[in-house]
């Protein structure tokens, strides 16, 4: 009696949905619906002026209302997340392709290689990371590929680290030394081997990384060296808003709340994938 009482009790919690889940998932899938289907609705579009609705609170016509130019906030919420996202999400695919290649190398060579690259990484390091962002992001010039490139470079050698970390005990396992009396070379054991047992480490750990590129993205657009306007972007909205935060706050605080939730739902699901990727390695060690 008692296992069937606890056999319904796991039931029902398997189909009890998970809202610590489901919030996280339900949000990011409403800001990717938002970015992609904005030039659709029935709204403004993020440039215009509407001089006779100024500063506006949310209404009919103006959904999330109006900033001090008359410009629509839900079209320019909707637009600066397509630049949020893309930056968020492409900078960590620089970082992770160059900063696992570099980490593997550095775990599996010794010498002058493993050597250069660790300085090299700790070269990147010694910048503060804002700093480093504002100076690549000016030699490149203002734009979204050149904000995308220079964070990207800014994540390598966070992946390098988790990389390397990750990889030196896996170098040492039975399945590696057997690939080598195989006859393998390097390059098939670390892609082959070594890499896929990396995975979802990279992956959790690139979420989190996701979160810290949309942060760093609306610093640089809010100190004004990030995307240049008219483009609409979070952090350049929240700037423009500071000028009206006592008559009108929702011009900043509307652009801030969709930053700080879509980061926090990226952490919570960072957290839940990293959680179940060490009860996996806790099961299969």
């Amino acid at each position: 009696m008692t296992a069937l009482t606890e056999q319904v009790g796991h039931l029902s919690t398997l189909s009890r949905p998970d809202w610590r889940l489901v919030l996280p998932v339900g949000w990011l899938a409403l800001v990717f619906l938002a970015a992609l289907t904005v030039d659709w609705l029935p709204v403004p579009t993020p440039t215009d002026m509407d001089f006779m609705a100024v500063e506006t609170l949310p209404s009919a016509e103006h959904w999330l209302g109006t900033d001090q130019d008359g410009r629509d906030i839900f079209s320019r919420v909707a637009h600066g997340a397509r630049v949020s996202l893309v930056v968020g999400f492409l900078a960590p695919l620089v970082g992770l392709f160059f900063g696992t290649l570099l980490g593997l190398l550095s775990a599996w060579y010794g010498g002058i290689a493993r050597t250069s690259i660790l300085v090299a990484l700790d070269a990147i390091l010694a910048f503060p990371g804002l700093v480093l962002a504002m100076a690549l992001t000016a030699i490149l010039g203002a734009s979204v590929g050149s904000v995308t490139l220079a964070l990207g470079v800014l994540a390598i050698p966070s992946f390098a680290r988790i990389s390397r970390a990750r990889a030196l005990p896996l170098i040492q396992r039975e399945f590696v030394l057997a690939a080598k009396t195989a006859g393998a070379g390097d390059a098939w054991i670390l892609l082959r081997e070594v890499l896929p047992n990396m995975v979802m480490t990279l992956v959790t750990y690139t979420l989190t990384i996701v979160s810290v590129m949309i942060v760093i993205e609306g610093a640089l657009s809010f100190l004004g060296v990030g995307v240049p306007p008219p483009a609409p972007s979070w952090g350049g909205m929240i700037s423009e808003g500071r000028s009206a935060l006592e008559r009108a706050p929702h011009i900043s605080l509307i652009p801030a709340a969709a930053m700080f939730f879509t980061v926090l739902s990226l952490n919570v699901l960072g957290d839940r994938l990293r959680r179940r990727a060490e009860a996996r390695e806790g099961g299969l060690s």
